[in-house]
């Protein structure tokens, strides 16, 4: 099931997708009554997906990323991979749906893209052990770090170079019947790509990562876990557009604006 996040013309609601073939141009979107946890309550309205505006999926309490879980982006940078995961916050302010601008804070001069599978969080999970991770799941989607990674490299510690305003771009949609062992990843910036590799090069693979991160906190519904980026990744401009995608969900694209 394909869940997302709508404005439609009356507002704003959780629904599903329902496609009709392969063509996006033929899905439906049928709105869903309340939150998309558990067996959806269906209000009976439904629109064309050409007709509705694609939001972030979801609206987390926090965002956990993981730093270094691909051995060749760790290599790139110089580093090692850490023996356990390395994680960090980005804060929900981050967060933007499909087709919002990110926004280049004028106190930087490199921003990055980081092209992700992101975990959504399905239940309040803690100390969930990683062969009972996916029943905590509700699915996944596409996410972007954005990065700034001047500031990552002068204050020694990631909260700032990861925590601006709309550096967390998510979508477009929620998958949920999806194995994330072994999905192809792909980042084009302008149309260019930039990023090719799978998820199964993985360091820490999701059911470790979600045991991992449940150790530390309470993850509750709706939290996301970024768990990290391959190689290549690079910096973007103004005017340009970074398009990634993760094979089994599709592709989330952004334009870049000077802030």
């Amino acid at each position: 099931m394909r869940l997302a996040r709508i404005a439609h013309p009356d507002g704003v609601a959780f629904a599903s997708i329902e496609a009709e073939g392969e063509a996006d141009d033929a899905a439906q979107v049928l709105e869903i009554a309340d939150h998309p946890f558990g067996t959806p309550n269906y209000t009976g309205r439904r629109w064309p997906l050409a007709d509705v505006r694609l939001l972030a999926p979801i609206l987390p309490t926090k965002v956990i990323a993981v730093g270094r879980n691909y051995a060749k982006h760790a290599e790139e940078f110089g580093n090692e991979v850490p023996a356990d995961p390395m994680i960090f916050l980005k804060p929900s302010t981050t967060v933007i749906g499909p087709n919002v601008p990110i926004k280049l804070p004028r106190m930087s001069s490199q921003v990055d893209f980081e092209g992700e599978l992101a975990v959504v969080i399905g239940q309040p999970v803690k100390n969930v052990p990683a062969s009972k991770a996916a029943a905590a799941i509700l699915g996944y989607t596409v996410a972007n770090d954005v990065s700034a990674r001047d500031l990552q490299r002068a204050d020694g510690q990631w909260g700032r170079a990861k925590g601006f305003d709309t550096f967390c771009p998510v979508g477009p949609w929620i998958e949920t019947g999806l194995d994330p062992s072994d999905l192809a990843l792909t980042s084009e910036v302008d149309g260019a790509v930039k990023q090719d590799a799978r998820t199964s090069a993985m360091v820490h693979k999701v059911g470790e990562l979600v045991e991992f991160v449940s150790s530390v906190m309470t993850l509750l519904p709706g939290d996301m876990i970024l768990t990290g980026t391959p190689e290549g990744v690079g910096p973007i401009e103004a005017g340009q557009q970074v398009s990634i995608t993760v094979e089994g969900i599709g592709t989330l694209t952004n334009p870049v604006q000077a802030g």
